[in-house]
């Protein structure tokens, strides 16, 4: 089988992990009792993800001229991920999200550096990159405006877009008509519909209120989803020991797009995604668990 071309355009992070028994309060100083960095970013994680499944992956995104980058662009490379588009800024230093991590709880101050350096001209200026895509990734970890004519772009060359609206803002209609499919959470769909987030409504009665194709995801409930037709479905998760959760709406994402783009039902692509999202959570890390194509194949006949 042929590999499906997908151009994801996003965010590249390095993520710092302070771990500690006890949040400083302020003025103080205290010893922690741990720290890691990841390759992070839902751009750079999406486009591991949809390597990992069987894609050939274009990464667009902006790095700083430090050593970060250096970081975020081997670590893709080595995922067999195109990084010849991840442009280098010299103005700003590359983005970091720093964690620190107290009683199982986190604190997350995300600085986006390069990401906003990220802007509409050099998305135009990759016109023939995305006209030769099978679907274009997109996520909101850049410019608000980035986003927009990447989609408007894509849409009139004819190109599928999925859009994960995260993190979530409201987002015009006539902009949303554009997008293939979208994959929210609960709580971001009510935000991009602009709905009060202690409005008590089903999934249901929320997918209902958006009127196109839509692919909800409910964590560890499985993702409910729109068909074209307008009927409402329910993807049950799969049960499995959940050892680490992060990175696992990045990796349904990658699993969505590789799908679809090979042609499959939107009911067989989320049916892949669902599983593919549950395998990630049973390893430490992002990207680290992200599973390979042979794993979820595997994991889906049991």
């Amino acid at each position: 089988m042929t590999k499906p071309k997908i151009t994801v355009i996003g965010s590249m992070n390095i993520d710092m992990v302070t771990e500690t028994e006890t949040m400083p309060n302020q003025g103080e100083t205290i010893f922690g009792s741990g720290f890691s960095s990841f390759i992070g970013g839902k751009g750079a994680n999406q486009a591991v993800a949809c390597a990992r499944l069987g894609a050939q992956v274009t990464m667009v995104g902006c790095v700083g001229e430090d050593h970060f980058a250096k970081q975020l662009i081997e670590a893709l490379e080595k995922e067999g991920v195109d990084t010849q588009y991840v442009e280098t800024v010299s103005h700003r230093p590359t983005g970091v999200a720093a964690i620190t991590v107290c009683d199982n709880d986190n604190r997350i101050i995300v600085i986006p550096g390069a990401n906003h350096c990220l802007l509409p001209d050099y998305i135009l200026s990759l016109k023939e990159i995305i006209a030769g895509s099978d679907m274009v990734l997109l996520q909101q970890e850049i410019p608000f405006v980035t986003v927009e004519s990447a989609i408007k772009l894509a849409n009139e060359l004819g190109i599928p877009v999925i859009l994960n609206p995260a993190p979530a803002i409201k987002l015009p209609m006539e902009l949303l008509e554009r997008v293939h499919l979208i994959t929210p959470n609960e709580s971001e769909l009510a935000i991009l519909l602009g709905l009060d987030n202690k409005q008590e409504l089903t999934y249901e009665q929320l997918i209902e209120l958006y009127p196109h194709p839509i692919v909800m995801t409910g964590g560890s409930k499985g993702a409910f989803y729109k068909t074209p037709d307008g009927e409402i479905r329910h993807e049950l998760g799969r049960k499995v020991e959940a050892v680490d959760t992060t990175g696992a709406g990045d990796t349904f994402n990658g699993a969505l797009a590789v799908k679809l783009s090979e042609g499959s039902t939107l009911g067989e692509a989320v049916r892949f995604a669902v599983a593919a999202s549950a395998l990630s959570v049973t390893k430490l890390g992002a990207q680290s668990g992200m599973p390979l194509r042979s794993d979820v194949e595997r994991f889906m006949e049991i």
